[in-house]
Order: C-alpha cells, then sequence, then structure tokens
C-alpha cells in the first residue's frame, strides 16, 4: 500500500498544474479578448434613452391590447428619500458586497466561465448591481460571450466614474416592478400607497422579491404563495447579513402586509395581456418590456369580448344560485394550438373576487373530464367503443371482501353515481357519454394508473404529478389540472390525434423592426387518427347520452358536430365543461377561488347554459367542420367487443361476466385468460355482476343490453 502513495500524490499534483494551467489559459483568453474588442462607448450612460413603449396586439395586428410604457409610472428620487429598509433588501438579495466590490465579482467571473464557457452560452446569474445597470443602460439583451466581457468591462469603468451611490440610484429608479411601474418610488405608491421613504422592512422585501420577475411575481396574479415565499427569503437573507436583527426578523415575516387595489387602465384582455407579458419577461428579461417591442398575439379581440360579457354575466348568476362566485374560459384553435379567447374570472377589476387572479392558469381538480383520455387509451390497447362493461355495485379494495359492495370507508372503495343508480351492461360509448362511473374505474384499471398519466402528460396534462399519488380515483378527477393545459388536451381530439401546445404569441418586433419571434407549428402525434375519431364520435353522440341529458339539452347543437364532456369534483369545487369541433374548443370552468363548495349540483347546471352561450357564438364565427368518421367494428373481435354480452356457457345458459372473464386485459382482441380468477380484481367485479343479476331475473327472458331509452329518465350530469 505505501509504495503506491507517491504515484497517487504525483497523479494529484499533476492534475492540479493542469486544471491551474488551463485556468490561465482561459483567463489569458478573456483579457486579450477584451483587450481587442471595441467597447461602447460609456459616455452614452448618461443621455441613455430610459426607455421605448411595449405595444400588444390582437391576431390582426391592428387591434391595440395594451401600451405597456404608455401610462408608465416613474418618479425619479435621491437615494436619501430611499427608506434604509428598501436599500437594504434590495443589496441583501441583488448583491450583498456591493459597496466592497469594483463593478465585478470575480468568483462569479470564473464561475461564468468554467459553466458557460464550456458550456457553449452565457447564461449564469450572479451579476452585481453595476452589472446590471450597464445591461440595462448600456448594452443589449442578447447573450453571448463577447456581451458578457463588454458588461464586465462597462461594469469596471462605470465604478471609476461613478459613486456607488449614485449606482445604486440609478438601479433602483430605473428597475422594473411590474405592468407600467418602473422605479422603487413609483412601485412604492402604488403596491402599498406609501412613498419609498416611507417602506416598512416587510414592504420592501416584498418589492426587493419582485425584482427577478415582477409579473410572474405580481402580488394580484396567480403566484401570490411563491411571492410570500420569496419574500421570507429576502427576510432571511437581510436578518444572516446583520441588517435587522431577531425581533425585526420575526415582526417582519408575520406582518400582514395589504395591497392597494389597482385601477382601471386602458387595456383589452387583461388576462391575457399579463399572461403574455409573463412570457415575454421569461422569454427576454423584465428590461426588454421598456424596449419598445411590437406584439401580435394570437387572440381574437371580437370573441374574448364577448366571451368576457359571457362569463361576466353567468358568474354573477352563479354566485346568487350556486354560490359560486367565479368562473375562467378559454377557446382554441385545435389545428394550431392558438390561443383565441382567454377570461382569467368574472371582473379582472373585481377586487372583491380577486378579479385579477387567472383561473385558467389555476391547478383543480378535473372531475370527470379526466375520462376520455382513459377511455381513448382502452381503445389503443384493442377495446372498441362497442365493448360492453357492467355497472354494477363494485368493491374495488382487494383489503376488503368483494361482499363490501356498500363499503366505502377506507381501505375499502365502493365508488357510485351521483344519483346511486346502477345500470348494468353498457357499452364503452354509452357509459362515457352519460360519464358513468364504476365503467370509468374498470378501464382505468385494465389500462393502468400509470400509463394513463404517461398519457395525458403526452396531451399536455403536466400538473397531474406522480402516480403514487393517485389510485383508481383518478379517473373521476383524483388529479389537478388547469383549464388551459385542459381545453388544449381535448384539442387532441378535435385534430384527430395532432397536438399543437397552447401559443399566445403570432410575433414580436424591436423598435427597429427585426423578427425577434415568429410563430411556429410544433405539432405532435398524441393519438391514431382513428382513436380521436372514436372518441369524437363518443362524445358527440347525443343519443347515447339519454336519459342523462336531454336530445335538447344545452350540450347539443343541431346541424353541428360538438363534442362535449362535463365534470364535476364530489365536493362541488369545480365544475367543468370541455367541448369541441374541428375548428374550435372552448372550455370553462366554475367555482371558487378559496376553493369553497358550491350548492351540490352537478356541472350540468352550473356551468352548461354558460359554455352554451360561448360555444354558440363561437360557432357563427367559425367555420362549419365536422369529424371523420369513426373506424368500423371487425367482426373478428370478441363477442364482447362487438356489444355482445350475452353470450352462452356449455349447457346453453347465459349467465353474465365482466371483462375480467372474458378478454386479457394485456390484449383484449385475443384469447381469453386460461384463469382469470388469478387477476386481483376478478372475484370483485364478478361479485358485483352476478348481484345485480340476480335481482334483475326479469330482463333475462330476453336479456338485453343497456341501450339509452331502456331507462328512467335521471338528471344532468
Amino acid at each position: 500500500m505505501a509504495s503506491h502513495r507517491p504515484a497517487s500524490r504525483h497523479t494529484l499534483w499533476t492534475s492540479i498544474l493542469v486544471l491551474c494551467g488551463l485556468g490561465f489559459l482561459v483567463m489569458g483568453g478573456v483579457f486579450i479578448t477584451v483587450a481587442l474588442t471595441p467597447v461602447p462607448d460609456i459616455t452614452s450612460f448618461s443621455s441613455r434613452q430610459i426607455d421605448q413603449s411595449t405595444k400588444i396586439y390582437d391576431r390582426t395586428g391592428q387591434i391595440l391590447l395594451f401600451d405597456h410604457n404608455r401610462d408608465a409610472r416613474r418618479d425619479i428620487v435621491s437615494l436619501g428619500d430611499i427608506s434604509p429598509n428598501a436599500i437594504n433588501a434590495v443589496i441583501a438579495t441583488e448583491d450583498s458586497s456591493f459597496y466592497q466590490h469594483g463593478g465585478i465579482r470575480f468568483t462569479s467571473i470564473v464561475r461564468a466561465m468554467f459553466v458557460d464557457i464550456f458550456g457553449g452560452s452565457f447564461s449564469q446569474g450572479g451579476s452585481t448591481i453595476t452589472q446590471q445597470v450597464v445591461k440595462n443602460t448600456l448594452l443589449t439583451n442578447r447573450k453571448s460571450v463577447i456581451r458578457k466581457i463588454h458588461e464586465w468591462v462597462l461594469a469596471t469603468k462605470l465604478e471609476g466614474m461613478y459613486s456607488k451611490d449614485r449606482i445604486l440610484e440609478t438601479y433602483l429608479n430605473d428597475i422594473p416592478f411590474g405592468g407600467t411601474l418602473y422605479g422603487i418610488e413609483a412601485a412604492s405608491e402604488s403596491y402599498f400607497g406609501v412613498p419609498a421613504k416611507d417602506l416598512t422592512v416587510a414592504e420592501a422585501a416584498y418589492l426587493s422579491a419582485m425584482i427577478p420577475a415582477p409579473t410572474y411575481y405580481s402580488p394580484y396574479g396567480t403566484h401570490r404563495d411563491e411571492l410570500i415565499a420569496r419574500k421570507n427569503l429576502v427576510l432571511e437573507r437581510m436578518h444572516t447579513l446583520g441588517f435587522i436583527d431577531d425581533a425585526v426578523y420575526a415582526s417582519a415575516k408575520s406582518e400582514s402586509v395589504s395591497f392597494s387595489p389597482t385601477g382601471h387602465t386602458a387595456i383589452i384582455a387583461p388576462h391575457f395581456v399579463f399572461y403574455i407579458l409573463n412570457q415575454l419577461e421569461e422569454l427576454y428579461g423584465p428590461s426588454v418590456l421598456m424596449s419598445g417591442l411590437k406584439v401580435t398575439t394570437t387572440l381574437d379581440a371580437e370573441l374574448n369580448a364577448k366571451t368576457e360579457s359571457i362569463v361576466h354575466q353567468y358568474a354573477l348568476e352563479n354566485e346568487k344560485k350556486f354560490m359560486a362566485s367565479n368562473a375562467s374560459l378559454v377557446a382554441l384553435d385545435p389545428s394550431s394550438g392558438q390561443i383565441l379567447a382567454m377570461v382569467g374570472s368574472r371582473d379582472f377589476f373585481d377586487t372583491a373576487i380577486d378579479g385579477q387572479y387567472n383561473a385558467t392558469l389555476s391547478s383543480r381538480q378535473p372531475g370527470s373530464t379526466m375520462k376520455p383520455f382513459i377511455y381513448s387509451l382502452a381503445l389503443m390497447r384493442g377495446y372498441t367503443r362497442n365493448t360492453v362493461i357492467f355497472d354494477t355495485p363494485t368493491q374495488f379494495s382487494t383489503a376488503c371482501r368483494p361482499s363490501d359492495i356498500n363499503n366505502g370507508t377506507p381501505p375499502c372503495y365502493a365508488p357510485t353515481d351521483y344519483d346511486n343508480t346502477f345500470r348494468g351492461p353498457m357499452t364503452f360509448e354509452t357509459a362515457l357519454a352519460q360519464s358513468i362511473n364504476i365503467p370509468a374505474i374498470k378501464v382505468l384499471y385494465l389500462v393502468g394508473i400509470q400509463n394513463a398519466i404517461d398519457l395525458a402528460k403526452s396531451f399536455g396534462l403536466t400538473t397531474l404529478g406522480d402516480s403514487n399519488q393517485y389510485g383508481l380515483t383518478l379517473v373521476l378527477g383524483g388529479g389537478e389540472v388547469r383549464l388551459l393545459d385542459l381545453t388544449g388536451a381535448y384539442t387532441v381530439f378535435a385534430n384527430d390525434g395532432v397536438r399543437n401546445p397552447p401559443t399566445g404569441i403570432l410575433e414580436v418586433e424591436d423598435a427597429k423592426g427585426n423578427v425577434l419571434l415568429q410563430f411556429t407549428p410544433h405539432p405532435s402525434i398524441v393519438l391514431p387518427t382513428n382513436i380521436a375519431r372514436d372518441i369524437s364520435a363518443m362524445l358527440s353522440d347525443a343519443p347515447a347520452r339519454l336519459p342523462e341529458y336531454p336530445l335538447n339539452s344545452p350540450l347539443s347543437f343541431p346541424n353541428y358536430d360538438v363534442a362535449v364532456k362535463t365534470g364535476t369534483t364530489n365536493d362541488t369545487r369545480d365544475a367543468w365543461v370541455i367541448g369541441y369541433t374541428p375548428s374550435i374548443a372552448v372550455g370553462v370552468w366554475v367555482g371558487n377561488n378559496d376553493n369553497s363548495p358550491m350548492v351540490k349540483l352537478v356541472a350540468g347546471f352550473i356551468a352548461v347554459p354558460m359554455w352554451h352561450e360561448a360555444m354558440a357564438y363561437a360557432l357563427s364565427k367559425y367555420p362549419q367542420a365536422y369529424f371523420g368518421e369513426p373506424s368500423p367494428i371487425s367482426a373478428s373481435v370478441p363477442p364482447l367487443l362487438r356489444g355482445n354480452w350475452q353470450i352462452p356457457d356449455g349447457n346453453g345458459n347465459i349467465v353474465p361476466h365482466d371483462l375480467l372473464y372474458w378478454t386479457d386485459k394485456r390484449n383484449p382482441q385475443g384469447p381469453p385468460p386460461a384463469n382469470p380468477a388469478q387477476d386481483p380484481q376478478f372475484a370483485h367485479w364478478e361479485y358485483g355482476v352476478s348481484s345485480w343479476y340476480a335481482s334483475h331475473p326479469s330482463l333475462f327472458v330476453n336479456p338485453p343490453i343497456f341501450v339509452p331509452l331502456s331507462y328512467p329518465a335521471s338528471a344532468i350530469l
């Protein structure tokens, strides 16, 4: 062992020397590049143009939705008129060594070189306040090695020409704080109604927390919880650096801060506009919104205005009738994914309901709107829309006896439908069209929970998370999705299985007319065409919805191909309707921002009237189109997959069995399983079917399959 130590020590020192040599070579290259690269004139710092108007337009490029800087608020104040709390909060989070360095931090440069140069890009953070001033006043937003070198050189020069206080004052007066707010004074007045010199520690921490992405962290937006968490990190940093003591830290962390209500501004489609502004920030950084962009969006301004009116009208009615204070709506073009309308609440300017909260981007439980994705996976496996499955009392938990069909107390799981009715044998088509729960749960078991989640994610439902969070309740809405994503997922069915991710921007031009971004479709095949058409046929079959939905229900549009699915959570906290044609998809959510329950009714009552009026208007604007024909069902598939469950046994008797008896769930069109009892769910499903069979003997004189007219009418789901 000892004889090897010198060699190991030699290897170690060799590695160190090689790394040091590489480091010196890199540094030498940097300094040579600095020496040979022309640097912008720093004298332009004093004569710079501060900002230009960024304009957001509708899809025609003619209707101005928002002029970002038209009413820009910027009140220049001296450093002495800014609260030390604000100065300390900004220094603590943005540049804790601001008063010690000479404009750049050597450690940050080394990290940037090794991570970014070797990685082929320049994206490392850690810029000093001086560098940020240079970047915002003297340079472009383009990321490159040369631009970063310019930033380092100019930051050093700026420190030699101006005092630290002047640089910090410039930074605090120029920095964007969301919307039309620039500088600490305007932000303080707007958000808290006080001048910057009177900011408390907690208020200063909130403003500092917003700096990296002011639209994303807006206190009026969807990410309030993340803003609070970031504010607490600012306070923790201030405490660590000694800017505040223990008592002030504890007090500021628990302080309840009120944000001033925002006033009406000249803005069209405000929820959509701020959605776009947030995307622009993510693409180019917050300062780009001051650089004179012209942004042409996908919005149909006329459609959006009409749907805003519809949502407002019905949401007010729903509050009185159903204790549902809010609603939201999204309309998409299935062929491109372009967002045609986005209504985030019943009234953007209504502070009583937190109207600026964009509910189209909020994660909520989707109820039965998840069912079409599960059925589509089953069709991909080889089942057909005519496959027969039994809606009977069933105990799904293998921890409980099959006979415990009335026990839903954990660990048992014996769900029912809202009307506690069981309908016996049904086809996949009628079960989905009527949104019956037991068949849907059985289908989820047949295809597998993880497989279902994987498919849902390919549809764009990325908020579902890990399969360990869910059991068979996933198909009834056990996960969480966003209305924008859910409506986008349904466009896959409308577009013959091809997904186009929702998008809101057609083109971005800079102040000189250079095109920075142009819409390019990014289609991906999610489903085979025939499967997408089968689902559309199942969701647009009005007779199959009987008796749950009358033929003249608000879900139907005579002479139009319209597929639609409703969803209501068990505790009536969320009601959904998602409907589509090949030309347009419209999704609606109804509920309360605080997740409090509504009156215990189903989506057919709460959300369908609003959706129907919005879809009717959309159909009047967009070309009539028809779904492709569903695929024919081969006569060679097993009888149960053709709709025939009346299969005699060896003695000629008809004894009903569920799918696990007749089909192998891994290969449903193949031979039946040799020993179906090996499946852990087999005994549970069979018990439910046999119990139903015993209680309905008259049906077996001429045993019918369940068809819509064979059962008494019931309420809308």
